[in-house]
């Protein structure tokens, strides 16, 4: 998918762009996968704000995904390559065989009518799904599963991927987007090829109102507000923080400060983390 940019009509036409979804097949989402999404603006099970700045945004159906790919063995043709209001990469809708219909991810190089299939025996090209032990050694993949028969959680978004870099003693060195180092079980289900829409990462929003739409409201800094709302705020003008350094509205320092408190069973998995230097 390409970049398209409109003239600037307006100070927000000229800073924004958009993805050009001419590639998508111009059909309605399959009925029969879609559910209702009720929104929770951030909110948890308590009705407590945990997650901040979230709210509003246009209403959306959710398209039910096949992350596990169980179906082995059957396969498969592309109907339509479809937008999904819920991620930021492009969904596949399948046809099995046998008449029953599947949204999965739709990864680069995969078109209408091409067939695709779930197997230990599939071929090595993508849209196929293999586990990690059947697919050869530097081979490109996404939706990969953390443990096995959970369904595919790393690699899934625009443009991603990870790449198989070695296997041993019953599991599989991956180098994830990250660059994360970390092994799986050689028994976990991948998706050969890069997820598709690679050029989202490039799209400029342009203006407050679309971020708006996506549900996100305005972020506002702790230096403009009143002392008793954030610790950065107060003063007369622009003010220093005063302090040793930038803290969250609850004090809690925000730059550097490790929140993983205890040792994790899979820490002796993650060979090299995302953010050493």
């Amino acid at each position: 998918m390409s970049i398209k940019f409109y003239k600037p009509t307006t100070n927000a036409r000229r800073n924004m762009s958009v993805t050009d979804y001419s590639e998508l097949s111009k059909v309605a989402p399959e009925r029969s996968l879609l559910v209702s999404l009720k929104k929770n603006s951030g909110r948890n099970s308590y009705g407590r704000i945990t997650v901040r700045h979230r709210g509003g945004g246009v209403r959306t159906k959710y398209r039910i995904i096949d992350f596990k790919r169980d179906k082995f063995d059957v396969p498969a043709e592309v109907m339509s390559i479809e937008y999904d209001p819920n991620r930021s990469a492009f969904i596949a809708l399948l046809k099995y065989e046998d008449g029953e219909k599947r949204y999965i991810l739709q990864p680069v190089g995969l078109k209408v009518g091409d067939t695709v299939i779930a197997g230990t025996s599939a071929d090595i090209k993508p849209g196929n799904a293999l586990p990690l032990a059947n697919i050869p050694v530097g081979t490109i993949v996404h939706n990969v599963e953390l443990y096995p028969g959970r369904g595919g959680q790393l690699a899934r978004a625009a443009g991603n991927s990870a790449q198989l870099m070695a296997k041993e003693g019953g599991k599989a060195l991956l180098r994830l987007p990250s660059s994360e180092l970390r092994y799986v079980p050689v028994e976990c289900m991948a998706t050969i090829g890069q997820v598709g829409n690679t050029d989202h990462e490039n799209v400029k929003i342009g203006k407050a109102g679309r971020k708006r739409h996506m549900g996100w409201r305005p972020t506002v800094r702790g230096s403009v507000m009143n002392p008793n709302d954030h610790p950065h705020g107060g003063g007369e003008g622009k003010s220093p923080i005063g302090r040793p350094g930038p803290v969250t509205p609850w004090g809690k320092p925000a730059l550097g400060y490790k929140t993983r408190k205890t040792k994790k069973p899979s820490d002796k998995l993650i060979v090299k983390r995302r953010n050493d230097k």
